[in-house]
């Protein structure tokens, strides 16, 4: 006599196939994704390069100055001192043309200016107002601040890697760059030169604003995606 096949095998069998066939089809579906993701690049974000350093400085008016100042915000550095003449590559001019940028700029996400003297003898208060009036500065805007000298070196030299030596002459050797730092104190863009490009600045200006803008509800997992997956500009 012919063996008999239980009742239940079959539906057994079936329900193991149809598990395997969802499996299968969730994972392809999840790896088209992921492949289009990586591609089509529908977000582009700046990466997060490092945290930037602390610092507890004084600003242009004597006041303190610090990074907690700037949480939340946006913020744009450079280095530089106010008798940088000559061979000197003076970064500030830079920063007056982002700062006339600005009014054209719409969004929820401030950008700050924030310009460190490596000249602490020379650049006291005063001088840094002084420089801050030649350039146009608006101070609501655009900061101006120097600290000891052995604070400026772990800051500047040991946070943001920029290179800097005081010569005999009264001068200093000088690395020019620039840093893009977003409102968690992490440096998302850096620009080692002393003539960036100015429409390169404002657009990751932007990408950041519009991550910040875009960092509630379902777009926070695109965009933490987008770093996933390295959507970097080019």
């Amino acid at each position: 006599m012919a063996a008999t096949v239980p009742a239940a095998s079959v539906p057994r069998k079936s329900s193991g196939m149809l598990i395997w066939r969802l499996f299968f089809g969730i994972f392809g579906l999840l790896s088209a994704g992921v492949i289009w993701f990586s591609t089509a690049r529908p977000i582009t974000v700046l990466p997060r390069i490092t945290l930037a350093p602390g610092f507890y400085f004084a600003d242009q008016t004597g006041a303190k100055f610090t990074s907690e100042d700037l949480r939340g915000q946006i913020a744009l550095y450079n280095f530089t001192y106010t008798h940088c003449t000559g061979s000197c590559a003076q970064t500030s001019p830079v920063m007056a043309q982002v700062q006339a940028r600005l009014p054209q700029i719409s969004s929820s996400v401030p950008l700050k200016l924030v310009t460190f003297s490596i000249d602490p003898t020379q650049d006291d208060a005063a001088a840094l107002a002084a420089y801050a009036d030649g350039l146009g500065a608006d101070t609501a805007v655009w900061h101006f601040a120097t600290g000891g000298e052995q604070q400026l070196k772990s800051v500047i030299g040991g946070g943001f890697s920029v290179f800097y030596k005081a010569q005999e002459d009264g001068s200093f050797k000088l690395d020019p760059a620039f840093f893009l730092v977003d409102g968690n104190g992490v440096i998302r863009a850096e620009y080692r030169t002393d003539a960036p490009d100015i429409e390169i600045i404002m657009r990751d200006y932007g990408l950041l604003a519009a991550e910040v803008d875009h960092s509630e509800g379902i777009y926070r997992f695109a965009y933490e995606a987008a770093h996933l997956f390295s959507c970097y500009p080019r």
